[in-house]
Order: C-alpha cells, then sequence, then structure tokens
C-alpha cells in the first residue's frame, strides 16, 4: 500500500494541469471557457488552498450545450445497441485504467478519505459496465393481447437530458445518472456542482477519448442559480436528473414547469437505523458506525438517526460513542484516515451550527462536537455522537449531512416505527432485529424506498434506488433508470373485425 507521503506526491502531480489550466466546459467535443470569460475559485477543503479556476457557465454556455446536445441526438439515437454497448464497455475500461488519477484528485477536491475514494473509480466503471450490457434490449417492449386485439409496446429515448450532480461522491454519482442515460441512447448535458467541479472534468474526457461522438456528452461548469437555472429551463433538455438538497429539487421543479420537464430526484434523508433488543447488537453497532461515519457522513443514505431500543439504550450508545472516538480524523490520502476534512467552509459552518443547537437543545455529546485541528487548517470535524435526544429536537428532524449521529430510545415496536416515519424524509431505513415477523411487520409500515434489514448500505445494481416524501421522486437503478429516459409508445392492431361506431350516416 502506497504511504501518505507518495499519496500526496502523485496527487500534487495529478493536480498540476488543473492549477495551470483551469478547469474549462466540453461543448460539441472542444474544451472551452465560459463565453463570458469569467471564472470561479475551487479549493480543496483538506487545506483551503486553491485548486484551480473554473469555468462559470452560464446561459450561453448552456444554449449552446444543448444545441450540441440536440444536434448529436439523431445519430445517437439510432446507433444500434450493441454499438452503443461495446462504446460503454471502452469506456468503463478507460476509467479503470485511470483509477488512481480519479480517486487521488477526488480526494483533494471533496475531503473524502483515500480509503473510500479508491474503489469511486471502480464503482463508476461497474456502473457503464451494468447499463452498458442493457443498451440492446433498452428500447424492448411487452406483447399485451386482449379479445381481437394485439397490443406492441416500445421504448425510445427522451431526447436530450440534463444531469445536475452532487458535490458529495462527484465521480460515481455522475457515472450512476449518465451512465443509463446514454445506454438509453439519449445525449446529456452535465453541470456538476461548484464544490467539487475537478473529476467531472476528467469524466468527460474519458469518455471522448474512448470514441465518444461530439455533441452526445456535454459538461458546463457553473453556480446553480446562473448554470443550473438555465439548464433547468431550456426548451431542447427533455429531462432533468438531480442529485442534491430537497430545497433544490423544489426550485428546479418549478423552473422546469413551463417547459414541462421530466424530473427525476435524489434528494436529502434523516434516516433511522432501529435496532431492537434481541439484535446482533455488535454487527449493529459496526453498522451503525459505518453508515454515519463513512464517506465523513456526507451521503444521502447515512444512518444519521439512531433509534435504539431502551432497554439496551444506554449500553449500546457507549459502544458507539467508544467506537466513534477511536476513528481518526486526517488528511485523506492518509491510509490510515477514516473521516477526512468536509468539504468546503460554507458547509462546515453549516454542520457546526448544529453542533451550537444541539447544545442549546439540551442534548447530550456523547463523542466529538468539535472542530479537529486537521493538516493544514482544513474543515475537520471531530467524529459526533448527541444522545438524550428526541424527536421533535431540530437536530432530529433536520438534514446535517456530516459525521453527526442522532440517538433517541424507543419502548415498543409502535414507537419506534412512529419515531422513524415522524420525519420529512424517506429515503432509507435500517432495521436491526432477530425476529422474522417483527422485521416483515416494520418493513411493511416504514416511510421508505429502501430499507436494509440486518444490513448496513449493501448495493445491488438491479434494484431501485430512491426514496419518498422529500427524498425524492423516481427511481434508478435496473430497468427503473431506463423508464425515466425513455418514452413508451404502445401500438394497438386490430386482429379481427370489430363493430366501430357510425356518426353522422
Amino acid at each position: 500500500m502506497p504511504t501518505f507521503e507518495e499519496n500526496l506526491s502523485k496527487a500534487e502531480l495529478y493536480l498540476e494541469r488543473f492549477r495551470n489550466d483551469g478547469v474549462l466546459n466540453q461543448i460539441n467535443g472542444e474544451a472551452v471557457p465560459a463565453a463570458s470569460g469569467e471564472t470561479f475559485e475551487a479549493l480543496s477543503p483538506v487545506d483551503l488552498k486553491p485548486l484551480a479556476r473554473v469555468a462559470r457557465g452560464g446561459a450561453e454556455d448552456i444554449a449552446r450545450a444543448a444545441a450540441a446536445a440536440k444536434g448529436a441526438f439523431e445519430e445517437w439515437a439510432g446507433m444500434p445497441g450493441e454499438k452503443r454497448k461495446a462504446l460503454l464497455h471502452r469506456i468503463a475500461d478507460a476509467i479503470v485504467a485511470r483509477a488512481e488519477e480519479i480517486a487521488l484528485v477526488e480526494c483533494m477536491d471533496t475531503g473524502q478519505s483515500l480509503r473510500f475514494m479508491s474503489k469511486a473509480a471502480l464503482r463508476g466503471a461497474e456502473n457503464f459496465r451494468f447499463f452498458a450490457d442493457r443498451a440492446p434490449e433498452a428500447r424492448d417492449g411487452q406483447s399485451l393481447r386482449a379479445a381481437g386485439q394485439l397490443n406492441i409496446t416500445s421504448r425510445s429515448p427522451i431526447g436530450p437530458v440534463g444531469v445536475i450532480t452532487p458535490w458529495n461522491t462527484p465521480f460515481m454519482l455522475s457515472t450512476w445518472k449518465i451512465a443509463p442515460a446514454l445506454a438509453a441512447g439519449c445525449t446529456v448535458v452535465h453541470k456538476p456542482a461548484e464544490f467539487s467541479p475537478l473529476t467531472a472534468r476528467l469524466l468527460v474526457e474519458i469518455a471522448e477519448g474512448a470514441g465518444l461522438p461530439k455533441g452526445v456528452w456535454n459538461l458546463v461548469n457553473g453556480l446553480g442559480e446562473e448554470a443550473g437555472k438555465a439548464l433547468t429551463e431550456h426548451p431542447a433538455i427533455k429531462a432533468i436528473g438531480f442529485v442534491g438538497e430537497s430545497r433544490t429539487g423544489s426550485h428546479i421543479m418549478r423552473q422546469g414547469a413551463a417547459t414541462l420537464k421530466r424530473v427525476h430526484f435524489e434528494l436529502g434523508g434523516k434516516n433511522p437505523v432501529i435496532v431492537f433488543a434481541d439484535a446482533d447488537l455488535e454487527r449493529a453497532a459496526d453498522a451503525a458506525v459505518f453508515m454515519i461515519y463513512s464517506l465523513n457522513g456526507e451521503r444521502c443514505t447515512s444512518s444519521s438517526r439512531l433509534l435504539v431500543e431502551r432497554s439496551i439504550y444506554d449500553a449500546f450508545t457507549r459502544k458507539v460513542a467508544e467506537k466513534a472516538r477511536r476513528i481518526k480524523v486526517g488528511h485523506p490520502l492518509d491510509p490510515e484516515t477514516v473521516v477526512g476534512p468536509l468539504i468546503h467552509p460554507v458547509h462546515e459552518e453549516k454542520v457546526l451550527s448544529y453542533m451550537r443547537l444541539a447544545r442549546e437543545e439540551g442534548v447530550t455529546i456523547a463523542a466529538g462536537g468539535d472542530k479537529v485541528e486537521g493538516p493544514g487548517g482544513g474543515c475537520y470535524l471531530a467524529p459526533t455522537l448527541f444522545t438524550n435526544a428526541n424527536n421533535k429536537m431540530r437536530v432530529s428532524q433536520e438534514e446535517i449531512f456530516g459525521p453527526v449521529l442522532t440517538a433517541i430510545p424507543f419502548d415498543d415496536e409502535a414507537e419506534a416505527l412512529a419515531l422513524a416515519n415522524d420525519v420529512a424524509y424517506g429515503l432509507t431505513g435500517y432495521l436491526w432485529t432477530s425476529d422474522l415477523g417483527r422485521a416483515l411487520r416494520m418493513t411493511d409500515r416504514l416511510e421508505a424506498g429502501m430499507l436494509w434489514v440486518n444490513s448496513e448500505n449493501v448495493r445491488h445494481l438491479p434494484t431501485p434506488f430512491g426514496g419518498v416524501k422529500s427524498s425524492g421522486i423516481g427511481r434508478d437503478g435496473g430497468d427503473w433508470s431506463f423508464d425515466f429516459y425513455m418514452e413508451t409508445k404502445n401500438v394497438a392492431f386490430a386482429t379481427e373485425d370489430h363493430p366501430v361506431p357510425r356518426l353522422g350516416g
């Protein structure tokens, strides 16, 4: 395993191009600055030093990218599925070949630790392979028979689509949204998050280097209220796939209303992990710790509320607190680091505000609760556990999006269910019990799009991914992704003569 010093030295070499050349847009196969010539600065959360000047795209850049995507659509949509499959596999191969570069750049751009980001490129390649293999059958439909009639359904790509991705695990989530769009036959305008724009630039370069035709995939950097708004309003863009905050999702729905945009949202969460006394408590504790403190707690599926049966509450929360205090906080390129710096000073201040709020609300801070002095003076926070909380507190209701866990006791199944459902969100839930009947009863009534029983989040790509309530609209994964990026057509054939109503003689 490379040492911290070796990782840092390699990262600096990979980052040099961005410091020298900045991060440009990619429109119709060309690397171009913003039409206005304006840029914004990308900071590393590790030491708050500049990483690059980034093109600050706006409405004119989005219009050019949308025109390129529209111009490339007919040829790309008309390409046989087998050819698209082969091309997407070449993209996956090229991602794997640059896995080290992607991981090291993403660590410095996001603050995520290398122990997690080392797999980011491989997961991205897996996403491309999964949807590549489904490209030849993406348009297949069904045969539906009725008396005197045969119905045949088919699917076709919806057209140019906009993809807006978040800053927390940007490379993997970009592939998760873009790979099925390309496999379906759509062309893409991608607007990455302004806090972490670097690996989006690598990804589009990799795709075009693998042979993706010009204009099929366009990249426009910029701010949400500028480039993002222009993308959601542009009439040539037929759908918007967005991953991010629930409030931003609401803005996108309003902005896309005039052009009747189809939307797919993967939004926030305040996900419960529910632990009953009959569970395997050691495994449950490990899973709860993993699901909140991995990826710096900056993940939509994090288990940010810990609901524990009262008879074991004190002992279980002590165990979680002990584990949290042993977690190493440090430079993301240190192989021993688990929790790196939060993404940006703006986000750090948001998370720290909940530390102050917790004290005001009267919870016990059983672990963490304070900023940590990290290398370079970046955005470091100790893994935090709040105990003696109740579900009405803001720290129990609002998405903090950091390494912060709120623990609440319950007395029985009914109370556990009521607590779990009593939030605005409904993305995921985690249930720990050895009682199968209880597991079935609880999962039937828990308000969440995804549930794991006696497990942390272990993804299986053919399964649906998405939430309910304020956690999103629609599902990704498997065939569900194609349902979003494609239109379904039905053709009905009369198989025998039938009486046709006569009007007017």
